[in-house]
């Protein structure tokens, strides 16, 4: 090209810069529980509700012979994971949506469903990850007030009005590990307009034993609003590969395959989530470990003094006493010079509570061992 083709840019619109859609740079980004700390070698991380035994031996071998195809695509469709969860769970493969995680599928719910001034409605301490897809795509996010850390059906249905297009609801929830029974989850269910989409995000869904809960599943089956999401990360511990699910309404699960990235799940996360799934005995041990020390844990932070709310998950959360010098803030500081991560819940606005992943007996009775050593300080 020669110089006098070139043309010329006028002054105004050197100075103009890309600029984001609205509301990107008002979302705050998620932040993640803490993995270390400063001047401690090898710490316990007990911050992001890990699964604390690691993952199936079958899913770790599953991983690595799938080394061999890393330089092929991933089937984009996930065949052979949907047939595997399809059977497991004796659900219908088309109604499945395979993400990088739950949190893409939250966001790709919120894309398909959300127009700028739509809203979603969740829980006032719900997770995170849902604001920010609805934010993202110029949504209002709704916060229903809970009652003692708890969702409230009543409060939830008074947030919704014509513009309202997505339900979340995390049960049991995150980070407070509560939950919600069958029957208040089919009231909420039969209370929304038939256009509203509820989201029933069962991340912790296998952890709670409570005769009246159920994950959704039966009732997602034949209602045309509901999606139930379920992930790998927390009970079968595959967290590093980024593999979640949902079982969707034929018509919601076509929708979003239309814009969900075309290999989204990698063929090693694929084939370990299948080997997860089939290791029952791995998932037993784990569920075992969780029944036995969440009531010991539960029992022995009371003990201290501490508010513990009763958990349905692999955590528990607590609240400190409004003490000067026995803060939140200060005991997770203490713990972390002494090793033990515990997750700080001031992003969500609980600025004086802590939550800690149940983990072995040795990092249980350590975390005890500490917090009595800091409230008695």
């Amino acid at each position: 090209m020669t110089p006098a083709a070139i043309v010329a840019i006028p002054p105004a619109m050197t100075d103009a810069l890309p600029t984001p859609r609205p509301g990107i740079t008002d979302i705050q980004a998620y932040t993640p529980g803490k993995a270390g700390a400063e001047g401690v070698a090898n710490p316990v991380k007990l911050s992001a509700n890990e699964n604390i035994l690691g993952c199936s031996p079958l899913a770790r071998e599953a991983y690595v012979a799938a080394a061999v195809n890393l330089a092929q695509y991933p089937d984009g469709r996930g065949a052979a994971l949907r047939a595997a969860l399809a059977d497991h769970y004796r659900l219908e493969p088309n109604r499945l949506i395979l993400g990088c995680g739950t949190d893409e599928i939250f966001a790709l719910l919120n894309q398909v469903y959300l127009c700028a001034g739509d809203n979603i409605v969740q829980g006032q301490w719900g997770f995170g990850a849902y604001a920010i897809g609805a934010r993202a795509n110029e949504g209002e996010v709704r916060f229903a007030p809970e009652r003692h850390y708890r969702i409230d059906v009543d409060a939830m249905l008074a947030a919704i009005d014509e513009r309202t297009r997505l339900v979340f609801l995390a049960n049991p929830a995150n980070p407070t590990g509560t939950f919600i029974t069958e029957a208040e989850v089919q009231r909420l269910h039969a209370g929304l307009p038939p256009n509203v989409l509820l989201v029933l995000d069962g991340a912790y869904a296998e952890f709670n034993t409570d005769p009246g809960f159920d994950d959704g599943l039966k009732l997602a089956r034949d209602a045309h609003n509901i999606v139930v999401t379920h992930t790998f990360s927390k009970l079968h511990g595959l967290a590093a590969l980024r593999v979640g699910w949902a079982y969707a309404p034929a018509a919601v699960a076509d929708a979003v395959e239309r814009i969900r990235p075309p290999f989204n799940t990698s063929i090693p996360a694929q084939a370990a989530a299948v080997a997860a799934l089939a290791d029952t005995e791995f998932q037993a041990r784990a569920l075992a470990l969780v029944e036995q020390w969440r009531p010991w844990l539960t029992q022995q932070l009371a003990g201290l003094g501490l508010d513990v709310t009763p958990s349905s998950a692999n955590f528990m959360m607590m609240e400190f006493p409004a003490t000067p010098g026995k803060t939140a803030a200060q005991a997770e500081a203490f713990l972390a010079s002494r090793g033990l991560i515990l997750r700080g819940l001031a992003g969500y606005g609980l600025d004086n509570h802590l939550r800690v992943t149940i983990g072995l007996e040795e990092h249980n009775r350590a975390v005890v061992d500490a917090l009595a050593a800091f409230m008695a300080a």
